[in-house]
């Protein structure tokens, strides 16, 4: 997320403004339908076009970052984008680099689907109690009962490890605060609760 969103309300940031920014959250929601394609659907689909699953994953990623490199070329923003989205790679490009290298690196459903979730509901659910004007520890504490309740949720359905939900809750949150001017949240989100997991995933496998 751009220091600018912190700055001003990201609804006068929105190309389209309202509509615009309430498109942009839908988007974000949407995207957790993406381990059900990949899980259900991503092999068949793959072997239809030849490839294996990690090259269908890779290829789509690349695409979607060459479209991206395009678009800051000519500084274009579509509906929904942010202003400052025309200089720099967009939070669409980011959650594509991150989701598709959650996939990648953790293609089970117990790392994945947490994971994307809590990018996908958490990172609206975060901005939208900013936005509305609550003060930080009150974005912290519901935002970590919010996504310890997805947590539990794979836990339940997808057979996430139960005590995962008590570290990487908070730690989801946390990766969601930094204000880096290049790096958008959607990939911090997502990148650094991957990487944690995959640190200590030999110690995950005898718990």
């Amino acid at each position: 997320m751009s220091e600018q969103v912190e700055l001003t309300n990201p609804v006068e940031l929105s190309v389209g403004g309202m509509k615009g920014h309430i498109f942009r959250r839908l988007i974000h929601v949407s995207m957790a339908f993406l381990p059900w394609v990949y899980f259900e659907h991503g092999i068949v689909v793959s072997d239809w076009l030849g490839l294996t699953l990690p090259q269908f994953v890779s290829s789509l990623v690349f695409s979607l970052l060459i479209v991206e490199g395009i678009r800051l070329k000519y500084g274009i923003t579509i509906f929904g984008q942010r202003e400052y989205e025309a200089e720099q790679i967009s939070a669409l490009g980011w959650s594509a680099f991150g989701i598709g290298t959650v996939f990648l690196l953790a293609p089970i459903e117990a790392y994945a689907w947490p994971i994307i979730l809590s990018l996908s509901f958490g990172d609206p659910f975060l901005g939208e109690m900013r936005r509305r004007g609550m003060n930080s520890r009150e974005v912290i504490l519901y935002s970590t009962a919010f996504l310890f309740a997805v947590w539990l949720a794979c836990w339940n359905w997808f057979g996430t490890p139960f005590w995962m939900a008590f570290f990487f809750a908070p730690l989801c949150v946390a990766a969601e605060w930094p204000r880096l001017r290049y790096i958008d949240d959607n990939a911090t989100m997502v990148l650094i609760p991957l990487g944690m997991i995959l640190l200590f995933e030999p110690f995950l496998l005898l718990m």
